[in-house]
């Protein structure tokens, strides 16, 4: 095939009505596009029959995972521009790149065919869960998703996680405080928040690797029970816990929240879980807790939420992160959490927006993970390290640019008197 990367291009600026602001290496050598841009190399005719079959970003994802497809030069910048080319121009942009709806890209298929080679499309990488049917967030099922997202290895997330072993959103006072400093400060917020005082009884729900739990023991002396859906998670915080001298304090679960039934509890933190617990089951969600709660306990809700659309039966979960990343995970606008959450009773006291130290969190496990590729490989597999190189990039930019968010939440099972217990003036926490 001679010049492919030429006569891609060539196709790319036709169908988009705008040069493309990449560069294109094709398997034959050649190279095409603008100087000093990022260069997406296609090692593969491969990486174009799977667009060809399923346009838009599951097929480029595919591509991604499978190693067929590449970027030399700074993958932020790449993934932006990409960004800003399909998935930011609305519904016209998505229709360009459909066959059905785009008559004119069924030329430009042939076109493709002639390039790509008329094969069937290749099956996908062993990393992508298979597309299940069924009821949603059963038990059962959120188990497996659970499992297919965590256990992917202890040593892999401490890797990309730092010595924390904290897989949600750090706080940073500035640029400058290191991630470990800032995942600190992150887990004393949430104490103070939720105004932990020795002998309480803290449920931490989706208690992960056991870091929420170890610093309200050891920091605020209160008894904990951690709830999670992964044995790999519960066996390594297990063991923090052991060595930390802090299992008369704390006790950590393999369970279901829906299955916890022994409050009451004084408090419940709840920090990156409730993305999993899907929009059918988000008012169980906010039932349950409140009925473990005390009168006068708080929860700390941390959750990423997503900007909420004009049309919202329009909304549509990401095949990428759907297939490869979080299995039936959901976002909603913060809008909608809330109103839920005080649906179930609780009143709302304080939301704290964290959009840009999530960008900076991630940017730091990035960097983490390409410090460290070849091990990263080494413990799980070349496609599973490279879905967590191009989730927590693309991640990171739809945070800096306000695509999606994350928020803490504050709220209280407010007693019939009326005496939340909240200060007057309640970010001088603690």
């Amino acid at each position: 095939m001679a010049d492919a990367a030429s006569r891609l291009t060539a196709l790319a600026d036709d169908l988009l009505g705008t040069p493309l602001p990449v560069r294109i290496r094709a398997w034959d050598g050649s190279e095409s596009g603008p100087p000093g841009a990022p260069v997406v190399v296609l090692r593969h005719r491969r990486a174009l029959r799977r667009l060809l079959w399923k346009p838009g970003e599951l097929g480029l994802a595919r591509a991604w995972v499978a190693g067929e497809l590449d970027i030399e030069g700074d993958l932020y910048e790449a993934l932006d521009l990409l960004a800003g080319l399909l998935w930011e121009r609305g519904a016209d942009a998505k229709d360009a790149v459909h066959p059905i709806r785009n008559p004119a890209l069924r030329a430009a298929a042939r076109e493709l065919l002639t390039i790509a080679g008329p094969f069937p499309p290749p099956p996908p990488p062993p990393e992508e869960l298979r597309h299940r049917r069924g009821v949603v967030h059963t038990k059962r099922r959120d188990k497996k998703a659970i499992s297919h997202h965590y256990d992917v290895g202890n040593d892999f997330y401490s890797l990309v996680l730092g010595p924390s072993m904290v897989y949600s959103c750090a706080y940073f006072e500035d640029a400058d405080t290191t991630l470990e400093e800032a995942q600190r400060a992150k887990l004393d917020l949430v104490c103070r928040k939720l105004d932990l005082k020795e002998g309480m009884r803290l449920l931490d729900v989706g208690c992960g690797w056991g870091s929420m739990a170890i610093h309200a023991a050891r920091e605020y002396g209160v008894q904990v029970t951690g709830v999670t859906l992964s044995t790999e998670q519960a066996a390594f915080a297990r063991k923090r816990i052991a060595e930390e001298g802090l299992t008369d304090r704390i006790e950590i679960r393999v369970q279901d929240y829906r299955d916890v039934h022994d409050g009451p509890y004084d408090a419940i933190s709840s920090i990156g879980m409730a993305e999993h617990v899907g929009s059918t089951r988000y008012r169980e969600y906010a039932d349950d807790l409140y009925a473990l709660l005390k009168p006068g306990g708080r929860l700390l809700n941390h959750q990423i939420a997503r900007r909420p659309e004009r049309d919202e039966s329009a909304y549509h979960i990401d095949d990428f992160i759907d297939r490869y990343v979080f299995p039936d995970g959901e976002l909603a606008p913060v809008g909608r959490t809330l109103a839920t959450l005080e649906e179930a009773g609780f009143e709302a006291r304080d939301v704290e927006v964290l959009r840009e130290h999530y960008a900076l969190t991630l940017r730091q496990w990035v960097a983490n993970l390409e410090a460290r590729w070849p091990e990263a490989v080494r413990m799980t597999s070349p496609g599973r390290a490279r879905v967590w190189r191009l989730y927590m990039a693309a991640s990171a930019l739809s945070f800096e640019r306000n695509r999606i968010g994350v928020n803490q939440i504050l709220a209280v099972k407010t007693p019939e008197d009326g005496a939340s217990g909240v200060r007057l003036r309640p970010r001088r926490w603690g």
